[in-house]
């Protein structure tokens, strides 16, 4: 399998104009070395939907691992007559010299857990924002919405078609990738093959059944170059009266008489589920009880779950537009906020957003991300942030905050708990052994089937997730709140 060498193409400047306009202040103002703290989270679940599928890490490593200014970027930025002599010199030999935790990629998580966390020098920490969220963003939309594709679907397979349709190159490459976490079984796209090992598939275009004199005869030279993978488009001219009846003569007179049979049969056009119990039927009155249904056109898992309710006969789906765009809810709105500054005695002084938006106010601090699964059960019922230098250990009363409900006693006892956060980048440098897809895409699998709650993964109405505060951690939060409730600050 093929790796992406990012050298080939830097990205470093792939950032918004204002994080190099801070930086740069940063840098006049003498503080490029002093440590700050950012979190990235986000705040709802795409589609209402009960969790996210956390996806995007590793693109994330790659552009910190080739991060660098070349001479050409060094003189672009001269020609903006913005920035300081001084600091343009300092990116000539920039490297990223912070420590990043994040959760895995594959992590089922909810909102306003700090999905990515930075300790870094304050100019490090402000030039990786747009990245870091591109990626992040991006992947854990598409990864999630192709995870309730693949759920609605059960045991269809669930193709990633959605190239044409994405916003883009890399949307395209890294769509499939995070289609593929989520749960899809292949993609159309060739390339996301090559360079990640997900399967590429396909067959047809009605262009090829144009291009012959009819029907059949595409239908005869596909068998012939492809007899052990012949899957047919049925729906140029006529489902039913011609499709269905050229694809089974091409079956019985071109593929048996070579010991072959026919994989499939597509449609990608009508009424979805009449036409799949129709051919059904068709296909197992002419002895061909194992030759696959394959649908697509505008599929989501909103769709497959009206066919199933209809008793559609579809063995697999090929998902274009809607799972590459997530189109029902096409923005994932994961935000970079700062949660502390470093003091001059090495300790961090927490930092609050606060805004008019009650869900727009952050939570202070250098915070650890624990998730707490019920022993009984195995399941993970909360998300508990806290502190930094608070400890769990499960076994003994652990008080907490429902902020949603913080009028009530709360405490975790006799439960597990798991720190999410583990440590990427140490001081500049990788520590972490990146998974291989298939163990990404399996964590994910995991995870529904042992340790998310069937209520939490229901489409309609889902059981939220506690996500809740340590009491030290709230009263903090309170205690800022209180302090600057006469400051006005937009969102």
């Amino acid at each position: 399998m093929k790796q992406i060498q990012e050298q080939e193409r830097n990205l470093t400047m792939l950032m918004d104009y204002y994080e190099l306009t801070m930086a740069n202040g940063y840098f006049v103002k003498g503080f490029k070395d002093k440590y700050v703290v950012f979190d990235m989270f986000y705040r709802n679940n795409p589609d209402n939907g009960g969790f996210v599928v956390c996806a995007g890490l590793e693109q994330l490593i790659e552009y910190v691992q080739n991060m660098h200014f070349t001479k050409a970027d060094i003189e672009f930025l001269r020609s903006k007559h913005q920035f300081d002599e001084g600091f343009l010199e300092y990116l000539k030999d920039f490297k990223f010299r912070g420590t990043i935790e994040a959760v895995p990629e594959g992590t089922i998580v909810y909102p306003y857990t700090p999905l990515v966390k930075v300790t870094a020098p304050v100019v490090d920490a402000q030039m990786i924002e747009t990245m870091l969220l591109l990626t992040i963003n991006f992947q854990s939309l598409i990864a999630t919405k192709a995870c309730r594709i693949t759920r609605a679907a059960g045991d269809a397979l669930v193709m990633e078609f959605g190239a044409r349709r994405a916003h883009g190159a890399d949307a395209a490459i890294l769509g499939a990738r995070a289609a593929y976490i989520g749960g899809a079984g292949a993609t159309a796209t060739l390339l996301t093959d090559e360079l990640y090992g997900v399967k590429a598939v396909g067959t047809m275009a009605h262009s090829w059944v144009q291009f012959f004199d009819n029907e059949f005869e595409a239908f005869k030279a596909y068998a012939q170059i492809y007899p052990d993978s012949c899957t047919l488009l049925i729906d140029t001219y006529d489902i039913l009266n011609s499709g269905a009846v050229n694809a089974i003569r091409v079956a019985k007179e071109v593929l048996e008489p070579m010991g072959k049979r026919l994989k499939g049969v597509r449609i990608d056009s009508g009424d979805l589920a009449y036409f799949s119990k129709k051919l059904r039927k068709i296909l197992d009155a002419n002895g061909l009880n194992d030759c696959q249904i394959v649908v697509s056109n505008s599929v989501d898992e909103y769709l497959i779950q009206s066919l199933n309710e209809q008793g559609a006969k579809i063995d697999s789906y090929g998902v274009g537009e809607r799972l590459i765009t997530s189109k029902s809810d096409p923005v994932f709105g994961g935000v970079y906020k700062l949660a502390a500054v470093q003091r001059e005695d090495g300790t961090y002084e927490p930092k609050i957003k606060i805004s008019e938006n009650v869900e727009k106010i952050t939570n202070p601090g250098r915070k650890t991300l624990w998730r707490i699964y019920s022993r009984e059960t195995g399941y993970g019922y909360a998300d508990l942030i806290t502190f930094e230098d608070e400890v769990i250990d499960g076994d003994t009363p652990f008080e907490f905050v429902d902020p949603i409900k913080p009028w009530k006693k709360l405490a975790f006892e006799n439960v597990d708990v798991k720190k999410l956060h583990e440590v990427i980048f140490k001081d500049g440098e990788l520590v972490y052994e990146k998974p291989s897809l298939n163990e990404i895409r399996d964590y994910v699998k995991y995870q529904l089937n042992n340790t998310v709650y069937e209520e939490e993964q229901r489409f309609h109405n889902p059981h939220r997730h506690y996500v809740d505060l340590s009491k030290k951690l709230f009263e903090k939060r309170s205690e800022m709140l209180n302090e600057k409730r006469d400051v006005k600050q937009d969102s």
